[in-house]
């Protein structure tokens, strides 16, 4: 019986216990710059030209940028997977259509750019998931219709809102009333013509409403108007409006009294009304009344004397105390500024908390500030700051080990408002958090001007007609110097010398009788006229020579 032999071939299995092999890092897509060699992740793509999101995105990435691109549509998978994911810029694209649940994997999403694109409507689940995001920009859109539960997951959560430069005649007031942590709120240049009475009452945190440039003729009485000075300070009241031709602006008070100068009180041509020492009985209801030839506006505010710090209103017809520094309150204040302002006011005096920027240039500044070791569990460190002629809040995302950071690419000659916030994860709620280290306000030295240099069309002509009349010049002289050289020469080729003028002997035929041989001549000097020279070969006359008879 023949026995077959049996090979066994044995292969390493790996143990169950082995831990998988980390993902290989995804390469940074075309017309990208990648940030890799230390966290945070970053991924910059600003105008890159591109006409969709990189598929090859690191899903690991902190910060995207895809501003100033073509993208038209935000897919479901264009970012899935990436819950690392801090910041997220999408401004200034064609983008008209976000799929539902496009953020929805963006748990730790603090800040969403969308300004500058082309959405019309905002449903309620094209935001589900945002559940940490803070900053939501919208401005400069064509947004008609914003859905009731388009802000639920953020709305414990949101601090600053943009919705200006819309096309919004409606809101769902009831939705933005659940906003208790806003304190930023941009209506600004939209078609809103009513507000609804209380829609801001339970908006306690709010810091700054801009409603500049609507339909609005009045606003209801609500509480976000009470103004609370401290008393014995002085107190502001300005009543701004817009109108052809002007509007004058004049204040009545509480007692129904037109209000002018006094000893405690100014009222200044602007509209804006002071009061130099505020007292308990200061209290009440201030009218302002804007009146031209086209009719009148009336707006009122509340002033009560109190500790509480007062919050902004800024709106084409409204009335607010202004705090010192604070803009103007109908410049229609950008999503980045009344961030960046929010900020400061959080988190106190600007230099109070030892943040200092120095070494500032006219395009670089050294920002420092001090060890926040003291709080636990920091993640890293975020820088925000724009300047006061920039629409757009820069943010930039620094290790947790460090504690300066070198701003570049600055514009020289501008004013920044610059805030560090420490990024932390909360033990209580498991959620990531911030605390604000400090702000400063710094100012970029202006630009040296270079000396002034001709205009080049100037420069270029100037060289032609110089060029040209050297060309003239040189082939006139060329031809002065030929000319002159042919008179010196008589008209002799130049370098060709004269021959002198043969002389012979001379014969004279005579009538049969040989006459006396007559000496040559004396040559004549050379001359320098031009001449013909004859020569003649005679021979001597004698018998031998005598012609012969026919």
């Amino acid at each position: 019986m023949a026995v077959l032999p049996l090979l066994l071939c044995l292969l390493p299995l790996p143990p169950a216990s082995s831990p998988p092999q980390s993902a290989t890092p995804s390469p940074c897509p075309r017309r990208c710059r990648c940030q890799t060699q230390s966290l945070p992740l970053s991924v910059l793509c600003p105008g890159a030209g591109l006409l969709f999101v990189p598929p090859s995105l690191d899903r690991r990435a902190a910060e995207l940028r895809l501003a100033d691109n073509f993208i038209a549509t935000v897919r479901r998978r264009d970012l899935a997977n990436m819950t690392g994911l801090l910041h997220l810029s999408l401004s200034r694209n064609t983008i008209r259509h976000v799929a539902a649940g496009a953020f929805a994997d963006l748990r730790a999403l603090r800040a969403l750019h969308l300004d500058g694109n082309r959405l019309t409507s905002l449903g309620e689940g094209q935001l589900r998931g945002l559940v940490n995001l803070r900053h939501l920009i919208l401005s400069n859109n064509q947004l008609a219709a914003l859905a009731a539960g388009a802000l639920d997951d953020c709305a414990e959560t949101l601090e600053d809102l943009d919705l200006s430069y819309n096309n919004l005649e409606q809101l769902p007031w009831e939705a933005l009333g659940r906003l208790g942590n806003v304190n930023t709120l941009g209506l600004d240049h939209n078609l809103l013509a009513s507000v609804p009475a209380g829609a801001f009452s339970r908006l306690h945190k709010l810091a700054r409403l801009d409603m500049t440039s609507n339909r609005l003729t009045t606003i209801p009485p609500d509480p976000l108007l009470s103004r609370l000075p401290l008393a014995g300070r002085p107190a502001a009241l300005r009543c701004r409006a817009v109108g052809d031709p002007e509007p004058r602006v004049r204040w009545v008070s509480p007692q129904g009294r037109l209000l002018g100068n006094s000893s405690r009180a100014r009222a200044f041509p602007n509209g804006t009304l002071e009061l130099l020492v505020t007292e308990p009985g200061d209290g009440g209801i201030f009218t302002c009344i804007a009146a031209n030839a086209a009719g009148e506006a009336t707006a009122a505010v509340e002033l009560t004397v109190g500790p509480p710090q007062p919050p902004q209103l800024a709106n084409s017809t409204s009335c607010d105390p202004p705090r010192d520094g604070d803009p103007d309150a109908l410049t229609p204040p950008s999503a980045a500024s009344v961030s960046a302002s929010a900020k400061a006011a959080d988190a106190g005096p600007p230099t109070d908390r030892g943040v200092q920027v120095t070494e500032q240039g006219a395009t670089a500044a050294l920002v420092q500030w001090p060890d926040q070791r003291p709080i636990p569990g920091i993640r890293m460190y975020q820088i925000q700051y724009n300047s006061s002629a920039d629409d757009i809040l820069v943010y930039r995302m620094i290790p947790a080990d460090s504690s300066s950071f070198l701003l570049t690419d600055l514009a020289s000659g501008r004013t920044y408002d610059l805030c560090v916030l420490a990024v932390y994860e909360d033990g209580a709620t498991g959620l990531t958090a911030t605390r604000p280290v400090g702000c400063h306000r710094f100012s970029t030295e202006p630009a040296l001007r270079p000396c002034g240099a001709p205009h080049a069309p100037f420069l270029g002509g100037t060289m032609i007609i110089a060029l040209g009349g050297v060309i003239v010049a040189s082939v006139l002289v060329f031809i002065f110097v030929l000319l002159m050289r042919y008179k010196v020469h008589g008209g002799q080729p130049p370098g060709k010398a004269k021959a002198p003028a043969p002389v012979s002997s001379v014969c004279s035929q005579t009538n049969g009788a040989l006459g006396p041989t007559l000496a040559p001549p004396a040559p004549e000097p050379a001359t320098l006229r031009a001449h013909t020279v004859v020569q003649l070969d005679c021979e001597p006359w004698g018998p031998s020579h005598e012609p012969t008879g026919p």
